[in-house]
């Protein structure tokens, strides 16, 4: 156990909104924080005890981020791999290189889920546009093409409805180049027909031990999560697969942190794997308002090497993000004493942008 006092500075790579709300938790459990991203004026930097501003790449600013700090984390995952090996050559890094790896690439990311016994909706690799077409055939459409790496909030991304719109698909998403990547470029996702999405939380510390947060209820509009609804309108016995599911890819990860892992529930019950990110998610801001701690004070605890805390819900909640002009409409919500408003401290309200979110709760269920 690497357990750090009061007064030491967490290092988080990513200023954005996870890492301001990362520095609120670091700072009720006494310790101090240093962000490092590439963006001035970031929503973290607001709440941080310190900041730097600096390409990932940049080695003299890495060495000295490394050397403030006493352990660094990740609200971003999509960092390159050398700033993650400069670091883990200097500083503890938690989670480890190996999960980022994995959740970088969509690839990855589904063997991964194959190899701990978790399905998938049928998905195949493609490197040109040929090789799409061929996948187009086998997994028929509608599918979405995605881009193997940094894809997030429906960027890089494109549906194919028929078979005939693979080539304006693969434009959208290549902009019009060939690529010529190290490994996989793209991979084609069948649709599944599924009867809802949920998420599961999950975190572990340095002593092995798992707690997870219970699914949520997820809604999307425009490629973007819209609601989190807990308590979510599975069955138990859904439930208990889908946590069981995010506990077994914690472990295998050997993961130090969180894990949120997206899935489909089909009309049969059965849960499909999406996604998952080595960090907190949005689908997890309920916890802060509905819940005895929230998942940043549970990743916060993680890397720190405290002890993990009961995650039980006290409340139903419905979590909405407030969205580009969203945030100018919030009148109602901040006038209503069940509605916990969170505002990520941007300054310019655009199209897409998240601006905040709010939770509003009810008595529990």
């Amino acid at each position: 156990m690497h357990r750090l006092q009061p007064g030491t500075t967490i290092g988080i790579l990513g200023n954005g909104q996870l890492g301001r709300m990362l520095c609120l938790a670091a700072a009720r459990l006494g310790y101090r924080t240093h962000v490092f991203g590439p963006e001035a004026d970031s929503p973290a930097e607001h709440v941080a005890t310190y900041s730097t501003v600096a390409d990932y790449t940049d080695e003299t600013a890495l060495a000295a981020f490394s050397s403030a700090v006493g352990v660094v984390t990740f609200e971003f995952e999509n960092v390159p791999a050398s700033a993650a090996a400069y670091l883990a050559a200097h500083v503890h890094v938690r989670p480890t290189w190996k999960a980022l790896k994995v959740c970088q690439d969509r690839i990855k990311e589904k063997q991964f889920f194959a190899s701990i016994g978790a399905a998938t909706p049928p998905w195949r690799g493609v490197n040109t546009h040929s090789d799409l077409d061929i996948a187009i055939k086998e997994i028929g459409a509608p599918a979405v093409l995605k881009t193997a790496r940094f894809g997030y909030d429906g960027k890089g991304q494109a549906k194919i409805l028929a078979e005939a719109d693979t080539g304006a698909a693969w434009a959208a998403i290549t902009g019009g180049k060939n690529p010529t990547p190290k490994n996989t470029f793209a991979v084609l996702e069948g649709f599944v027909d599924f009867i809802c999405e949920i998420s599961v939380i999950a975190a572990r510390g340095q002593d092995r031990n798992v707690v997870c947060f219970e699914p949520s209820e997820n809604v999307h509009a425009n490629h973007m999560l819209a609601t989190s609804t807990v308590p979510a309108r599975i069955a138990p016995a859904t439930a208990a697969h889908a946590i069981d599911i995010a506990t077994r890819a914690i472990k295998a990860l050997d993961l130090v942190g969180l894990l949120a892992v997206e899935m489909f529930v089909t009309s049969s019950g059965a849960i499909l794997c999406n996604e998952m990110a080595p960090r907190p998610h949005n689908s997890g801001h309920w916890t802060q308002d509905a819940c005895g701690t929230n998942q940043f004070e549970q990743m916060i605890r993680a890397v720190a090497g405290l002890p993990l805390v009961d995650p039980a819900r006290h409340a139903d909640a419905v979590m909405r993000n407030l969205v580009g002009e969203d945030v100018n409409n919030i009148d109602g919500y901040l006038a209503d004493p069940a509605a916990h408003v969170h505002l990520y401290g941007k300054a310019e309200a655009r199209p897409g942008r998240k601006m905040g979110h709010v939770n509003i709760l009810k008595a529990k269920t």
